[in-house]
């Protein structure tokens, strides 16, 4: 399992990497290469690593082993099939983390990055509604009845659309460089991220490329199925370069019109899990 968990690392670094040279090509630029997110990896792993004066040294540094060890945890939890609810609270507990690593280093620009962290979690609220609507047909929340409802059914994606759309803009939400990507705007320098270097650092990127892994894993696993893993990994590419499209044509929004929107999503989707409920 370890040499997978490594797997999934790396190759949701490189999906990140696809990401950024798809965004530059759209833009008619030449970008980066895509394993320039590995290169990030491995070279922020030997250089200097350094605490600020200002942070609070146990937070710095927990706040990265936090979020390394919730996203091997939801990891494993999607390999054996666990409950999509646990999954969904790890999701939320990366916001409070996302928060202390903001608060961690005294920066005001981690400071202003954690805040937007939790204004962004409006974006969490759709899981709740999606969480409903997968319930009304599959009778369950475990990530193992939820395929095999689908073995029978046919892949939920075109079962109920609207609720994979709503799974998908919570990824959007995820990814750098979107419309709702407020904790890393220019303006903040790198967000929350501002004050971590050196193996710190690399243990961001470690994280942010394994939860890119996991959220894709889960997406494909709850709405097409259980596929061989050769499709799965086509089938990653294929969502990062859809993704990569919506994040190039669409500017980033400010907190407040970026809450608007994600609130909206929510308003439409409670009604339309709402019309489901009646029909059913």
């Amino acid at each position: 399992m370890i040499h997978y968990l490594l797997f999934a690392v790396f190759f949701g670094l490189l999906l990140l990497g696809i990401h950024r040279k798809v965004i530059a090509r759209i833009q008619r630029r030449p970008g980066p290469p895509v394993w320039q997110e590995i290169l990030h990896m491995f070279k922020f792993s030997f250089k200097s690593t350094w605490i600020p004066q200002t942070a609070s040294e146990t937070l710095f540094v927990a706040v990265v082993l936090i979020a390394i060890g919730i996203w091997t945890a939801a990891f494993f939890i999607v390999l054996a099939g666990g409950s999509l609810l646990i999954i969904f609270g790890i999701y939320m507990l990366h916001k409070i983390v996302e928060h202390g690593f903001g608060l961690s280093s005294g920066s005001p620009y981690g400071k202003f990055g954690g805040v937007r962290s939790v204004i962004s979690a409006a974006s969490e609220i759709p899981l709740f509604v999606s969480v409903a609507a997968i319930t009304l047909f599959t009778k369950s929340l475990s990530i193992s009845d939820i395929i095999a409802y689908q073995e029978v059914s046919g892949p939920l994606i075109l079962v109920i659309p609207l609720v994979a759309v709503a799974m998908y803009m919570v990824i959007v939400s995820k990814m750098p460089f979107g419309p709702f990507s407020i904790v890393e705007s220019k303006e903040l320098v790198s967000g929350y991220k501002t004050e971590h270097f050196g193996v710190w650092r690399a243990g961001l990127e470690i994280c942010n490329g394994l939860k890119t892994y996991v959220l894709l894993m889960t997406f494909i696993l709850v709405f097409i199925g259980a596929v061989p893993f050769w499709l799965m990994l086509v089938l990653m590419v294929l969502i990062v370069v859809t993704l990569s499209f919506v994040c190039a044509l669409c500017p980033m929004l400010s907190p407040f019109d970026s809450v608007t929107v994600q609130t909206l999503i929510t308003a439409v989707m409670i009604v339309y899990v709402a019309l489901l409920w009646w029909l059913l």
